[in-house]
């Protein structure tokens, strides 16, 4: 279903009834309808890991960035995800025209060659034929020769060509086959068994395949030292997969559902505490500011909002005065800022994309209970914050992945 607007009219439309010039809005945790050109974007993100097996967010706005398609900022794609903010965009493609329908055309309509075995079965059947032929024939004149009847001679023939015919080559590549699904290997083609077995290069896609395909907390700075989170495979609910996407308890951004999951592992009942801790008021992530501000209200009997902050590190580090240390407020001297780089070169040089966290208590005479907050013309502090640390994410491999690198190396 797409939300489209059509002679001036909004109206739901199923994604192959839409046509090229019509107005469609998406939200977060719509899927796009058809290959979109953005005309109204608001904090817009998109998954692309179904068409580029990229995992990371892609903004999307109303520039035009590259000639590249797929680079550019204003286009959106069919059957893309949209994980963040809102978009208005005008149809330009539908059905096989848009970039996964051409996509799928391509992958389906790719030549198959004939495999090494293949080549090899074709050229002994051209022998064996020719020997079953020319030994059937034989047997046949000699019988006749030693006097036996012709029907006899027949079955001679017969026999001698059913007996040359090798049966059993296909009865072993199903025995290989089965012994390779045991493996979790479903091979689709029985004539590929063989082609492994000279293969030399082997390539493979990333996300998913070598990695487990959902960004994980892998390590926290705090307190000045650096902790390794659990990054195993048995986190996930097997239960929670069953549900439709939008029913999940974690979907969306992959780098939020991380940071849920960890604080879920490591504290529980996440959905309480944002209950109890109500969003007032939101500055949305861009690519301008590097960052994302959230207001909450408080239980713990202190009246006053708690703003908190996230986002690049060292435009995080820019906004605040103090660090958490040892349970105190410290002030952000030069020491602190030289350990605040060592861990982040340190984190960022393991590859892993890494997120600085802060935040304030805003005073209650200035901001009391009830204050219209305003996110648009800003009239709260983002500066003179207190930091409080990092954290590292990474989509961690699976576990039977260096494994299977090695023995297949050897």
């Amino acid at each position: 279903q797409a939300l489209a607007i059509r002679n001036g009219e909004k109206r739901n439309l199923r994604a192959e009834d839409l046509v090229v010039g019509d107005l469609v809005e998406v939200k977060a945790g719509d899927r796009v309808p058809a290959d979109i050109r953005i005309i109204k974007a608001q904090g817009f993100e998109v998954d692309n890991s179904s068409l580029t097996g990229d995992s990371e967010m892609q903004s999307r706005g109303l520039e035009f960035t590259n000639e590249n398609a797929l680079d550019t900022k204003n286009l959106a794609f069919f059957n893309t995800f949209a994980v963040q903010g809102t978009c208005t965009g005008v149809v330009v493609r539908t059905g096989d025209r848009t970039v996964m329908g051409r996509i799928t055309n391509l992958a389906s309509g790719l030549e198959t060659g004939e495999t090494p075995i293949a080549r090899e079965i074709n050229h002994f059947i051209h022998i064996i034929t020719g020997v079953a032929v020319f030994l059937g024939v034989s047997v046949f004149v000699i019988a006749f020769i030693l006097g036996y009847r012709w029907l006899e001679a027949i079955i001679f023939l017969i026999t001698i060509i059913v007996a040359i015919v090798p049966e059993c080559l296909l009865v072993c590549l199903t025995l290989a086959a089965k012994r390779m699904a045991k493996q979790n290997c479903l091979v689709k083609n029985l004539e590929a068994i063989e082609t492994l077995g000279s293969t030399s290069i082997i390539c493979s896609d990333k996300t998913g395949t070598l990695t487990q395909n959902r960004m994980t907390v892998s390590h926290i700075w705090f307190d000045n030292r650096i902790v390794e989170a659990d990054i195993s495979e048995n986190q996930q609910n097997p239960e929670n997969l069953k549900k439709p996407v939008l029913q999940r308890d974690c979907n969306g951004d992959p780098s939020e559902s991380a940071l849920l999951k960890c604080v879920e592992l490591s504290i529980g009942n996440v959905i309480n505490f944002r209950e109890q801790n109500k969003k007032v008021c939101e500055i949305p992530f861009n690519s301008i500011n590097n960052y994302q501000v959230s207001l909450h209200d408080t239980p713990d009997g202190d009246d006053r909002y708690l703003l908190v902050m996230k986002g690049a590190p060292e435009r995080i580090i820019d906004h605040c005065t103090t660090i958490y240390f040892d349970g105190s407020d410290t002030e952000l001297n030069d020491y602190w800022k030289t350990e605040f780089n060592r861990a982040y070169m340190e984190l960022g040089g393991l590859g892993e994309r890494v997120l600085g966290f802060c935040d304030l208590r805003l005073p209650l005479k200035e901001y009391p209970k009830g204050y219209p907050f305003d996110s648009n013309d800003v009239n709260f502090p983002v500066d003179r914050l207190r930091f409080l640390g990092l954290m590292s994410m990474t989509d961690p491999p699976r576990a039977n992945v260096p494994e299977a690198y090695v023995d297949r190396k050897a």
